[in-house]
């Protein structure tokens, strides 16, 4: 298994990232116990010199673990031919214990390094750079976090073995189940339907407020946060029934597959990008009142903002042409 071009690339990136964040987070040790922006000495200068190179590094790493997590998912789905059992990449994930977990800490790296790369990207246009222990402060507790996902992904990977015999999406994803993927999966579809349409409505709302107003931009981060579990749970409980035609398939991964014309990419790239920056908006927002940023502040929760709501406004829009265009019709199960 491990003989896999995918599997090796993710093992080479996940190492190379864990290696990067943690010189990263070593010198953010150094720089928050020395870091005096008043000083004019050496030692300050060559700290802010620094920061330039490490940020950068920071930064590939961020974006390297976006195209992971992507190239993560697909090979799990490409994989699945490969184990008994499996029709998707949720039989692949259930190959061993740390498939799933893997995952989450792949989405959760994702979607902090993106506040971090909202919150550096502000910093650098501060003349006195006034979040620079703040964003290494983060990076602190950020470096665990990566930490973990590249030990989940060699354990998941080192742990695969042809011979298991795996379960279906069918049985993980099914009301009579028992589990989280149970539940969200015997969610009524009116009631899925219903929070995906209030959910919606409050983050496009809050973020015409951010762009009319230029103000809100911490509650358009937590309605960014609360409209991606709600549209993940829908599209579980409710949308990927209209894409199968088939009121008891719930896999959130079978919607990736050519069959169904790959309309889950066009459900999920912008449902994560939209939401990873209204992160980064929130995340922005409440530094208006430094004076070095307060030019940049507004300018930046502005265009965060107006690609959150495209991308949300996409998928949305997305999740609302494959209910119409499907030809199931569950009005007896509606409820």
């Amino acid at each position: 298994m491990l003989l896999n071009p995918a599997i090796l690339a993710l093992l080479g990136v996940s190492a190379i990232v864990t290696l990067l964040v943690g010189a990263a987070t070593a010198f953010g040790l150094h720089l928050l116990r020395e870091w005096d922006i008043a000083s004019g000495s050496e030692l300050q200068l060559r700290l802010e010199r620094r920061t330039y190179l490490i940020a950068t590094l920071v930064a590939f790493s961020f974006v390297a673990e976006l195209v992971s997590l992507l190239l993560f998912v697909y090979n799990a789905e490409a994989m699945h031919t490969q184990f008994v059992g499996a029709m998707c990449a949720t039989g692949v994930l259930n190959v061993n214990p740390w498939g799933w977990p893997t995952l989450f800490l792949k989405i959760a790296v994702f979607f902090t390094g993106a506040v971090w790369l909202a919150l550096n990207h502000l910093d650098n246009q501060g003349h006195d750079y006034p979040l620079v222990r703040v964003k290494y402060g983060l990076l602190l507790a950020l470096f665990p976090l990566v930490l973990a996902a590249g030990a989940a992904q060699a354990l998941f990977f080192l742990g695969l073995r042809p011979d298991v015999i795996t379960s279906c999406c069918g049985a993980l994803f099914s009301p009579e189940s028992a589990g989280v993927a149970a539940e969200v999966a015997g969610l009524a579809p009116a009631r899925a339907a219903l929070a995906l349409a209030a959910s919606g409505a409050l983050v496009l709302g809050a973020g015409s407020w951010v762009l009319l107003r230029g103000s809100g931009g911490g509650p358009f981060g937590a309605a960014g946060l609360l409209a991606f579990v709600v549209a993940i749970a829908a599209v579980v409980s409710l949308v990927a029934l209209y894409v199968y035609e088939h009121p008891h398939h719930h896999c959130p991964f079978c919607v990736l597959k050519p069959g169904h014309d790959h309309v889950g990419y066009w459900l999920y790239v912008p449902l994560f990008a939209a939401t990873a920056l209204a992160l980064g908006a929130g995340a922005v927002a409440p530094w208006r009142r430094v004076p070095s940023l307060a030019h940049a502040v507004p300018g930046e929760v502005r265009r965060r903002t107006r690609l959150a709501v495209i991308g949300y406004a996409l998928f949305y829009a997305v999740a609302t042409y494959a209910i119409l265009r499907s030809n199931l019709t569950m009005t007896d199960v509606w409820w």
